[in-house]
C-alpha cells in the first residue's frame, strides 16, 4: 500500500517510489511513503491559517471536551490499531503499552483542561503584581496560544503514544499540529491520523499528517512555530542547528535516547522485597517493546557484592522470556522494529563488548516460536556484566532488549558513575533505606528529568521505571535533549506566550476576565448569591457588617473548638509575644463571623461553598474591633457539561480603621438559571 498523508484537508500521496517499510515479523513489505511533490509550505500554512483560528475561538474547556472525545473514539476502535501495531513486531502487551497509554494522555489533558484552565480563552499566571503605591498601576502575566503550527517529528518505538503525547498539550493550548512519523512503523501512526481525521471531531487543520521526510518543511517555519522532536541525540543537534529554526528563533525541543540507570540499594540484599523488585523491573525494562524504549534501563547499577546475585536472579527470569510471533499466546517479547534497527543493536552491542563479558543472551543468535528468527527482526535479550570505568557502557546505547550490570564500592562512586551518562530521561532507585535514597536522589537529580524511588510500600502502585506520566515533566538535561515534553499544565503553557501586561485595574480586569483589586465594585440592590451563574457579573459585591468581636465571642470559640492556644486565652503570655502583645481572637473565628456577615441563608443558586483559597491573616483583631467584609465575584466558570459553574468570590475583611484582617477567595457553586427554570 501507499501511505498517504492528511495535508490541507484531503489525503494525498507523494511521488515518486518512496522509502519502503517492512513488516518487523516476517520482513516483508507493508508499503511505501513519499512526501515528493507535496506542498509542505502550504501544508504548514493552512495550519496558521485555518486550524489556529478555528483552536482559538474555542475556550480551554470546549479544546478539553474534544479531547476526551477523541480519546473516547480511538478507543472504541483501539483493535485496529493493535492488529497493525503486531506488524511492528509488538506483543498484545507492548501494543496496549502504546495505544492505550496515548489515549491515557489524551483523557488526562481533558482532565487537566476542565479542572486547571479556565473557560476563557486567557490564561493569566501568578498573582497581580503592584506596580504603584495607590494600586493604580499593575501587572499581570497572560499566556495566550502562538499564533503557528507545531511541527511533531515522532520516533518508530512508539508509533501512538508518542505522536498524542506530543498532540494533547498542543491542542489544548490551541496550537494546529503536523504529526511526523519515523518510517519504519509510520504505517501505525498513518492508521491513527485516519481515525483522527474520519472521526470528524477536530477542528479543520487542527491536525495534519506528513508520511515520509520533513522535506522543505523547516525552511517555511516561523516565529510563530514549534518544533518537537523525539529520536536520536545526534538528529537532535543537526535538527537544533538548522539555519532557518536558529535565525527566526523557532521553539524547538527534544527527547533523545539516553542511557537511563537504576541504582540498587547496598540495603536490598537477596531475599528482601526491594532485591526481588530490582530484578523484576530490569527484566521488564529489557524486554517490554524489546527494550526499544527511550525510557528503558541501560546501566544498572549494583553494589559489587550482589552483582553475582543480581545476574543469577535476573538471567533466571530472563531464560522465561518467550521470543518470537507476537501472534503466538505464549510470547513474551516480539522483534525489534526492523531489519536496520536489529543490526545497530548489533553494531551498539560490539561496542560494549570492549570492557563488558555477556552474563546471558547472544548478539547473533535467538531461538523464536512461529517466525523466521533471521527475516524477522529478532534478537534475543542480552544481559552483560561492565568494568565501571570502561568508557563504552556510559557512552554507548544499544536500543533494544540489552543492558549491563555495573558494580559500585560506594554512594559516592554510584552517583559519578549515574552522572557520566551526560543527562538522562529516567532513573530509578530501588532501596528500603530512606537516607540513601535522599542522597542519591539529590545527587542525581541535575542529570535527570524523571526520578522513581521504588520500595515495597509503593511497588503496587508504582507505574515502573519506563512510565512517563502525563501529569509529569518527559525529558531530560544534556544527552537526553535539555526538553521537556507533556508536564501538566506546564506542556501547555510550552506551545504559548508570557506576556507581562501593565494597567490600570479596570484594564488588567478587561483583558483577563477576572476581577483585580481597584477595578469599580457594584454593590446592587439584589445580593450576589441570589444570582444565577448568568446574571452575575464581575465586580458584582456584597458588604456585610460591622460585627464587633468581644472577649465572651473568644472565650466561647475556644471552648467550643477547643482551640485554647495561649494568644487567645492566657493574657500574660500573649503580652509576651512578639505579633499580639495581648490577646488577640482567633483567625478562624474572623473567618467564621465573615461567612456570617456575607451568606444569604435562604435557598438559591448558591449551591456549594467547596473551598478558600489563599487565606492570609494580616492584622490581629482585638477585642471589641469590628469587622467589615467585602465580597466580590473575581472569576465567572462555567461548565459546559454541568447545570452549575464555578465563582471565585474576592474576600476582604477590615477591621473599623479599615486595615485588612484577613483575605481570601471564597469558592462557590452556583445554579445556573435552568436548574430553577
Amino acid at each position: 500500500m501507499t501511505v498517504e498523508s492528511y495535508l490541507q484537508g484531503r489525503w494525498q500521496a507523494g511521488s515518486g517510489e518512496g522509502r519502503p517499510m517492512f513488516d518487523a515479523v516476517t520482513g516483508e513489505e507493508v508499503g511505501r511513503l513519499s512526501t515528493d511533490g507535496l506542498d509542505l509550505a502550504g501544508a504548514a500554512a493552512y495550519a496558521r491559517s485555518t486550524g489556529g483560528p478555528a483552536l482559538r475561538e474555542l475556550t480551554f474547556h470546549q479544546r478539553a471536551g474534544l479531547l476526551k472525545a477523541l480519546a473516547g473514539h480511538l478507543r472504541e476502535h483501539r483493535g485496529e490499531l493493535y492488529a497493525l501495531s503486531a506488524r511492528t513486531g509488538a506483543t498484545l502487551g507492548d501494543s496496549k503499552f502504546d495505544v492505550d497509554g496515548g489515549i491515557g494522555v489524551l483523557q488526562a489533558y481533558a482532565s487537566k483542561g476542565k479542572r486547571e484552565l479556565p473557560a476563557g480563552t486567557v490564561l493569566v499566571e501568578g498573582d497581580v503584581e503592584p506596580l504603584s503605591k495607590d494600586g493604580s498601576f499593575l501587572a499581570q502575566h497572560v499566556l495566550s496560544p502562538l499564533q503557528g503550527v507545531a511541527v511533531q517529528v515522532n520516533a518508530y518505538n512508539f508509533p501512538c503514544w508518542g505522536p498524542l503525547e506530543k498532540l494533547a498539550p498542543a491542542f489544548l493550548a490551541g496550537v494546529p499540529s503536523i504529526i511526523k512519523p519515523a518510517t519504519p512503523t509510520a504505517f501505525l501512526t498513518a492508521g491513527l491520523a485516519r481515525l483522527i481525521a474520519d472521526s470528524g471531531l477536530l477542528p479543520e487543520g487542527a491536525v495534519q499528517f506528513v508520511a515520509g521526510s520533513v522535506g522543505d518543511l523547516f525552511d517555511h517555519l516561523t516565529e510563530q512555530d514549534l518544533v518537537s522532536f523525539t529520536g536520536s541525540a545526534s538528529t537532535a543537534r543537526q535538527l537544533r542547528t538548522h539555519p532557518n529554526l536558529a535565525a527566526r528563533a523557532v521553539r524547538f525541543t527534544a527527547e533523545a535516547d539516553s542511557l537511563n540507570c537504576s541504582i540498587l540499594g547496598p540495603d536490598a540484599t537477596p531475599g528482601t522485597p526491594e532485591f526481588d523488585l530490582y530484578v523484576k523491573q530490569l527484566v521488564t525494562e529489557m524486554t517490554v517493546k524489546a527494550g526499544q524504549k527511550c525510557t528503558a534501563i541501560r546501566r544498572a547499577f549494583v553494589p559489587a557484592e550482589h552483582l553475582d546475585a543480581v545476574a543469577e536472579a535476573t538471567a533466571e527470569r530472563l531464560g522465561r522470556i518467550v521470543v518470537g510471533n507476537p501472534s503466538n499466546p505464549d510470547v513474551r517479547m516480539g522483534a525489534l522494529a526492523g531489519l536496520e534497527q536489529r543490526e545497530e543493536v548489533r553494531r551498539s552491542l560490539k561496542s560494549l563488548l570492549d570492557g563488558s563479558r555477556v552474563l546471558f543472551g547472544s548478539p547473533d543468535s535467538v531461538e523464536v516460536v512461529d517466525a523466521d528468527a533471521e527475516r524477522g527482526a529478532f534478537l534475543s535479550p542480552v544481559l552483560l556484566a561492565a568494568d565501571p570505568d570502561a568508557a563504552a557502557v556510559h557512552e554507548v546505547e544499544a536500543f533494544g532488549p540489552v543492558s549491563s550490570l555495573v558494580p559500585y564500592t560506594s554512594t559516592t562512586q554510584v552517583i559519578e558513575l549515574a552522572a557520566r551518562g551526560q543527562g538522562s530521561l529516567a532513573g530509578s532507585v530501588v532501596t528500603g533505606d530512606p537516607e540513601f535514597a535522599r542522597e542519591v536522589v539529590l545527587g542525581i537529580a541535575p542529570w535527570h528529568g524523571r526520578l522513581l524511588v521504588l520500595d515495597q510500600d509503593s511497588a503496587k502502585a508504582s507505574t515502573g521505571h519506563g512510565s512517563p506520566m502525563p501529569q509529569l515533566v518527559h525529558g531530560g538535561p544534556g544527552r537526553a535533549g535539555g526538553g521537556e515534553e507533556m508536564g501538566g499544565v506546564r506542556g501547555v503553557k510550552h506551545h504559548m506566550q508570557r506576556t507581562a501586561v501593565q494597567g490600570s485595574p479596570e484594564m488588567l480586569t478587561a483583558i483577563t476576565g477576572q476581577w483585580v483589586p481597584g477595578t469599580t465594585r457594584t454593590v446592587t440592590d439584589v445580593h450576589p448569591f441570589r444570582k444565577h451563574l448568568e446574571e452575575l457579573a464581575l465586580g458584582d459585591t456584597v458588604v456585610g457588617g460591622p460585627r464587633r468581636v468581644t472577649l465572651e465571642d473568644v472565650e466561647h470559640f475556644a471552648e467550643f473548638t477547643g482551640d485554647t492556644f495561649y494568644a487567645h486565652m492566657d493574657a500574660e503570655a500573649a503580652s509576651q509575644n512578639p505579633f499580639f502583645g495581648e490577646r488577640v481572637a482567633h483567625g478562624y473565628l474572623v473567618v467564621s463571623f465573615a461567612a456570617g456577615l456575607f451568606v444569604d441563608p435562604a435557598p438559591g443558586p448558591v449551591l456549594a461553598n467547596f473551598g478558600v483559597d489563599s487565606l492570609r491573616f494580616l492584622t490581629p483583631v482585638k477585642f471589641d474591633d469590628e469587622l467589615t467584609i467585602t465580597l466580590t465575584a473575581k472569576q465567572i466558570t462555567p461548565r459546559d457539561t454541568a447545570a452549575y459553574g464555578e465563582v471565585r468570590w474576592d474576600a476582604d475583611v477590615t477591621n473599623q480603621n479599615g486595615d485588612s484582617v484577613a483575605r481570601y477567595d471564597v469558592l462557590t457553586l452556583v445554579a445556573k438559571q435552568a436548574v430553577s427554570a
